[in-house]
Parts: structure tokens; sequence; C-alpha cells
């Protein structure tokens, strides 16, 4: 399996602060944001990692990151996305990396406290499809929300009004290699995005998505709330043994 951290956008919810950076850049606690989705996806055994970015600081990526040797890595794989065309448009760019391999997708700006490698190791064995991670929040209106029907996933709406479960679709994701097949069937939604929660319908549609519930915390960083928030969660209990 290999990993895709989505590092890309504008992050204008953080302006000033990311005039200057890329959002994925700046301290979460002692760390750079950008450390944690690597260390994700190491967790669960995957050490073969493209980075996706974009905007104005890219190159500062390769100065942080260098080949990965900090993190035990033998190598890090970069490519950049112009513009802001949406989670799914930016995934569209590693499917040459992928090279038919099953995937691991996590979001720049997510931090968990815990790790994911059970819900990989199953997404191994389980050997097609599609799985997502989900957690119980007090506020998920304000996030993709799933309907469920005890482990089936019958449909997911994003930031709905009336949601249908407590449950947030966390910025983790696992596809099998027909997910590009899938991002190219997709029409732009009404903010000019291609939107991941269309590519997740439609393997729910096929039947063939699986859900894991994560353990501990999480939080996104993209505004100055969370951001805040994850470095006092970070602080206070870590996160993902760094």
């Amino acid at each position: 399996m290999k990993g895709i951290i989505l590092a890309g956008g504008l992050g204008t919810r953080l302006h000033p602060l990311t005039k200057i950076t890329n959002k994925h850049l700046l301290p979460v606690h002692n760390q750079p944001m950008i450390y944690y989705p690597i260390q994700t996806l190491i967790n669960a055994g995957i050490e073969d990692i493209m980075i996706v970015t974009g905007g104005n600081s890219a190159g500062d990526f390769l100065k942080l990151l260098g080949n990965g040797k900090e993190f035990g890595l033998k190598h890090l794989n970069y490519t950049y996305q112009e513009g802001e065309g949406g989670i799914a448009d930016a995934l569209s760019l590693v499917e040459h990396f992928a090279e038919d391999e099953p995937i691991c997708v996590v979001l720049g700006d997510n931090i968990i406290e815990k790790n994911i490698r059970a819900a990989a190791d199953e997404y191994r064995n389980q050997g097609k499809g599609a799985k997502i991670m989900l957690k119980e929040v007090h506020d998920p209106q304000r996030f993709g929300v799933p309907e469920l029907d005890g482990t089936r996933v019958l449909k997911i709406e994003e930031k709905p009004i009336e949601p249908k479960s407590n449950y947030a679709v966390i910025g983790i994701y696992f596809y099998d290699a027909t997910v590009f097949d899938v991002i190219r069937t997709l029409v732009p939604s009404g903010r000019g995005e291609l939107e991941i929660t269309d590519v997740n319908n439609h393997y729910i549609k096929r039947g063939e998505m699986t859900w894991n519930e994560l353990d501990g915390w999480w939080t996104d960083a993209g505004t100055f709330d969370s951001l805040l928030r994850a470095s006092n969660l970070v602080a206070e209990t870590g996160a993902n043994n760094l």
C-alpha cells in the first residue's frame, strides 16, 4: 500500500499566516504540521509516500523534509497541484505513483492521537473497494456525515443541516486502484471542486465501502481555533509517537 498526503490549497482561513507559507508548514506545538500525517502513514506500515502540495511555498517542503531521512524513510515523493480543484482533483495527480496499488490518503492538516494500523491491516485483507475512518463529534454538521445501518454505510452527506448520525468522516481514506476511474467521472460541485464525498458515495453505491472508528482524539488544524486546539492536544497528550 502506498501513502498519499494532500498538502496543497491556499489556506485562506489562516490568513495572514498563510500569505507567507503553506498551511501545512505551520507549527503544531513543537513540530511542523506536515510531520503528523507522515508519522500516521509510517505507523500504519506505509513507507512509500507522496506529498501533493501547491501554492508559492511548495519548495519549502523539500527544504524541510528532504528525502524523509529524519523519519527513517529512504525517499519521499512530491507532486504539485495548480490552484484549488478539491481533494479528488489533488488525488488524481498521484495515479502514476500509485501504480495500481491500494492507497491510504491522509489530509495534511489531520492530526490524530494514536494510529490507524488496525484499519490499514483490515483494508489490506479487504482486498478491494474503499474504507473510511469515522469519529463521533459534537458538531457533525461541520463535516461529511455518514448515514449508517449497523456496519453498513448507506450514504455520506456533506455538511448536512440535519445530520443522520453523530459521526464525522475524518480525512483518512483507503482506496483501491479504481479510485482514479471514479474521479474521471466526477463533475465539479457548486464550489467548483471535485469532491471526495462524491468519490466515497460512488464506492457506497457499489457496495464496496467499509468503515472503522478512530481510536483516540482527532482534529484538523485548518482554522485558528482548530490549530490552537491541535497544539494544546499534542502538548497535553502527545500524538503519533512524535
